[in-house]
């Protein structure tokens, strides 16, 4: 029994390390994050297998869950950056495009950012008011007014863009507005479905990572996105839960809903690195709403479940 104790007590000392020099190494406080271009990967190299097994057995867990994800009605996708040189990232249906609603606004919030380092744009108070209500507010008229400005074309040329690659046809589509916010107007929809505003888990999340990386446009409009995107006015989905268990963490968001398409994406950026990690949720069905409000706390299990197995192994 002594040397079971023995192993046992060695082991949660190594748990406990594990964490604390994770928090002294990353103990980073602000946005964007500082890491070399050379450790700033393709999201896909960063697929961890046993992550990706471990958000697979929580998620098929709920039948409901399974069922969606079966029939193609439900994305997820987790990034963990509690050591953003060793990120990890897993997703089911993460090539699956679905119509998303206003979450694609981050796509004219990124073109608009583009035109504006060019000089296609002229950096107006109006502008920047535009902005900060088309993603905090999720404004459609705002929105719209930026769509105007930028054109079709423009949004379509950056999320096409070989720096970025938001939309690529050879990896299920992406990132796409081609739609005003409003009625009227012309319309340029996406050619694998036909889609006015559409998205897929894995270019969202790539989106986000690249964000807090301080690589989208340079690294000043990056830090300019995520002040955009900080402190959300919408209080529901992922935030909604995230209040509760994590009041103190800094959150960068955007959602969208419309009739029973419901998703969201958020960087959660908390003091302790433990809790630091992007997701992102695309649900075609009419409890969505609630569903992302459900999926936050099985997805932190499965992060601090695969942090725990590391430090025992």
């Amino acid at each position: 029994m002594g040397k079971s104790y023995f192993h046992l007590k060695m082991r949660v000392i190594g748990i406990l390390c594990v964490f604390v020099c994770s928090g002294m190494a990353w103990a980073q406080k602000d946005l964007p994050i500082n890491l070399g271009n050379a450790k700033v990967k393709p999201l896909p190299s960063l697929t961890n297998s046993a992550l990706q097994a471990s958000l697979e057995k929580e998620l098929m867990s709920n039948p409901t869950w399974k069922s969606l994800m079966y029939n193609n009605k439900m994305a997820v996708g987790i990034v963990d950056l509690s050591n953003p040189e060793n990120a990890k990232y897993a997703s089911i249906n993460g090539d699956y495009m679905m119509y998303a609603a206003s979450l694609p606004k981050i796509a004219v919030l990124l073109s608009s950012m583009d035109a504006l380092e060019k000089g296609e744009l002229k950096e107006t108070q109006e502008i920047r008011k535009d902005m900060r209500s088309m993603i905090s507010k999720s404004n459609n008229e705002a929105t719209t007014r930026m769509i105007d400005r930028l054109g079709y074309d423009k949004i379509q040329s950056v999320m096409t863009d070989p720096k970025y690659m938001f939309y690529d046809e050879s990896q299920g589509g992406g990132l796409w507005v081609g739609k005003r916010y409003g009625s009227g107007g012309d319309t340029n929809r996406e050619p694998l479905k036909n889609l006015s505003h559409a998205a897929t888990v894995n270019q969202v999340c790539r989106y986000y990572y690249l964000l807090a990386n301080g690589k989208l446009v340079s690294k000043g409009r990056s830090k300019q996105m995520l002040d955009i995107m900080g402190d959300p006015e919408l209080h529901h989905k992922f935030v909604n839960t995230l209040d509760n268990i994590a009041p103190d963490a800094r959150l960068y968001r955007k959602s969208g809903s419309w009739r029973t398409f419901h998703s969201d994406s958020i960087l959660v950026w908390g003091n302790n690195p433990n809790r630091r990690y992007i997701l992102v949720a695309l649900i075609d069905d009419a409890g969505g709403e609630q569903i992302i409000r459900d999926l936050v706390r099985p997805v932190e299990k499965v992060l601090k479940a695969e942090r725990i197995h590391l430090a025992v192994n």
